[in-house]
């Protein structure tokens, strides 16, 4: 069983409460070297001034004093003064000059001046403890009227250590206090922070299929939240209006379908309510296939459709003659058009009209424009078709002389189960997909379709692909295409 996770307010409140943490030890190791650092330094500054201050006194002396007279001298000089509490003279022989009552009681053994003169100029520092006490002393070596004299000069340094104690015990004491109040500040601003994030979350739980138009409430800081909210938004609009076209597409599909099963039901139930004829059985049987037929091409463009939308439906383009496509299309559609009693006509380029498209893909759209043609063409009527190339572009139409349509339906005609005239649609077995189809193979090939139409005017399809540029000896030297003398059966 998996442990429950922690809030994000929580994890933020412990990761701003170990990165204070870590920053107060950081902070406070710093001070506390820095203020060692900064004491001890005092402390040396005051004993290098004291030794500068006793090799002045030992180079005013006369040159011609004894040591008997030098001892006196240096006695009488330091035997009161502070410094002289922790202070031994010696010559370089070993001869005494001056011994404070201290360090008799607690006696130094001088260094050598050979290991003086090694360490550098000014002496040797060293920290020693007697009778429980911290002292430092300063080592030097003073030349004085051609003698040398080994001096060792010290200090109590226990109100050093006392004040570096009394600090390491504040820090400590006061660190957990200071962290124990930058927790609960830390946990109060992030709760306060993610407040909005509460509200987004309560209000995205209460929105559901059935109410997709509701919208995440967007706060005017112009930070992360407000961008965050516009975002989940937008994907709520995105998914509304996907599942609108999907309830709207299944609700269509569902209406389209259920009416040949219907048909075929009704038909297959009269058949057998009673004993008929074979004349009759063919006719029932002839119109159950007839609506099977019908049902089987609604379902392979419902297939084409769902397959487009998935992203299953690709386009592999290539390099294609339309002019040769088009001719193609044409010498199939002329028996069709003359078994309807309609002329098929229009303008070819004689020269490839090259783009770059899918060959089976295209045609398909020219048969869906040719067979809309066919189908509202009014009897005896004219379907015109023409390419024409330009700069880039090359314009592929398909003419018909039918009833038109108003300008209110130009743009609807292009969606899915969408039909002007439902009852006649019907009657010649569309389902209103062809169209939909066929925009979403131009789309694809970054191209346009559009419709000019108004009633009684008949309707002008217009595919734009993009192509390279044709010459203009192409657009004067068309080749055309005629329907034959006579119609054609089929």
């Amino acid at each position: 069983m998996n442990a429950p996770k922690l809030s994000i307010g929580l994890r933020l409140s412990l990761w701003y409460v170990l990165i204070f943490a870590l920053a107060q030890c950081v902070f406070g190791a710093g001070m506390y070297v820095v203020l060692r650092h900064h004491l001890r330094g005092i402390v040396n500054d005051s004993l290098r001034d004291e030794m500068q201050d006793l090799s002045s006194v030992l180079q005013g002396q006369k040159p011609s004093l004894t040591v008997d007279h030098l001892r006196e001298e240096v006695t009488e000089a330091y035997a009161q003064d502070h410094a002289g509490e922790y202070l031994q003279i010696f010559t370089a022989q070993g001869e005494t000059i001056y011994l404070s009552e201290f360090l008799a009681k607690h006696p130094l053994q001088p260094i050598p001046e050979s290991a003086l003169r090694a360490t550098s100029e000014e002496g040797r520092f060293e920290d020693r403890r007697m009778e429980g006490k911290r002292f430092r002393f300063l080592n030097a070596a003073i030349d004085a009227h051609g003698h040398t004299f080994l001096v060792q000069l010290g200090t109590p340094t226990g109100e050093i250590y006392e004040t570096l104690d009394a600090f390491r015990r504040y820090l400590l004491w006061l660190a957990p206090l200071v962290l124990l109040i930058a927790a609960v500040g830390g946990n109060w601003l992030s709760h306060r922070a993610l407040t909005p994030v509460d509200a987004l979350t309560r209000t995205a739980r209460t929105i559901n299929v059935n109410n997709l138009g509701r919208r995440l409430e967007t706060p005017g800081t112009g930070d992360e939240l407000q961008r965050l909210s516009e975002t989940l938004n937008e994907m709520l609009a995105r998914i509304e209006s996907s599942v609108q076209r999907i309830t709207e597409f299944t609700a269509d599909a569902s209406h389209e379908l259920r009416t040949p099963v219907a048909l075929i039901r009704a038909e297959a139930e009269v058949a057998l309510g009673r004993e008929r004829t074979d004349q009759e059985y063919r006719s029932a049987l002839q119109h159950v296939l007839t609506e099977s037929e019908r049902m089987t091409r609604m379902l392979e463009q419902l297939l084409s459709l769902v397959r487009a939308d998935s992203g299953a439906e690709t386009i592999q383009l290539a390099d294609v003659d339309l002019a040769e496509l088009v001719r193609e299309a044409a010498e199939s559609w002329q028996k069709v058009a003359s078994y309807h009693g309609l002329r098929l006509t229009g303008a070819v380029p004689a020269q490839p009209v090259h783009v770059a498209g899918d060959s089976l893909a295209l045609r398909r759209v020219l048969d869906i424009l040719l067979d809309n043609a066919v189908k509202y063409s009014s009897a005896r009527g004219q379907i015109i078709l023409t390419v024409e190339s330009t700069s880039g572009r090359v314009l592929l139409n398909v003419r018909d002389n039918g009833p038109g349509l108003p300008q209110d339906e130009h743009a609807k005609i292009f969606e899915r189960f969408y039909r002007v005239d439902k009852a006649r649609s019907r009657q010649m077995g569309g389902a209103g997909l062809g169209l939909s189809i066929a925009r979403w193979i131009v789309h694809q090939h970054r191209g346009t379709i559009t419709v000019r139409s108004s009633p009684g005017q008949g309707a002008e399809f217009s595919v734009e692909l993009p192509s390279p540029a044709v010459g203009a000896a192409v657009l004067e030297s068309p080749s055309r295409f005629r329907e034959p003398a006579q119609p054609a059966n089929i």
